[in-house]
């Protein structure tokens, strides 16, 4: 569990981190632009990969499609901003359904073995609601990119209220030891 809760934590810290930096770029699609929104997928393959590898678990599976899913989102997003503003918010918006349902999926596979996975199954759930928003969002008359910023921002938080809630179960389980 340790190695997990280091996961989720840096994965979290990141996110917000990716989420400030991008919001002082975010109103033209320019190369830092195009930069951060290749690489935000690419710091969940890296996540991922390291959770697949510590989850021997029915999760394992769900990560590795994870993993894969979200490269292709990488490329998927470098591909749509020579399309616009428009075609990332939509491609954003796609990848952010289906990892959505993936993340909310593996949080309730882990429930049994690490328990209180609510911050997952939230961010799973609201990244399902986020992406599905962004959808009519691409297709409208001015598509914004500062709508990635909240999703983002708040989906590090909920990666480290999930660190925070292991930290939690793991010190509650070392006192009752």
């Amino acid at each position: 569990m340790p190695t997990l809760l280091r996961i989720y934590l840096v994965r979290g810290i990141v996110a917000i981190a990716w989420a400030a930096g991008f919001a002082a770029v975010s109103g033209s699609l320019t190369a830092v632009t195009v930069a951060l929104l290749i690489i935000y997928p690419l710091i969940d393959v890296v996540a991922s990969l390291l959770d697949a590898r510590e989850d021997p678990g029915p999760a394992r599976t769900l990560q590795i499609f994870n993993t894969t899913l979200s490269a292709l989102a990488a490329v998927a997003l470098g591909v749509a901003a020579l399309r616009g503003i428009g075609a990332v918010l939509f491609a954003f918006g796609v990848w952010a359904i289906v990892s959505g349902i993936a993340q909310f999926t593996v949080a309730i596979r882990r429930r049994t073995a690490l328990g209180r996975q609510w911050p997952m199954l939230i961010a799973g759930a609201l990244s399902v609601i986020a992406g599905a928003s962004y959808l009519p969002a691409a297709l409208g008359e001015a598509p914004r990119l500062d709508m990635l910023v909240v999703y983002t921002a708040a989906g590090g938080v909920f990666f480290v209220l999930q660190a925070l809630t292991l930290a939690w179960r793991q010190r509650r389980q070392t006192v009752n030891v």
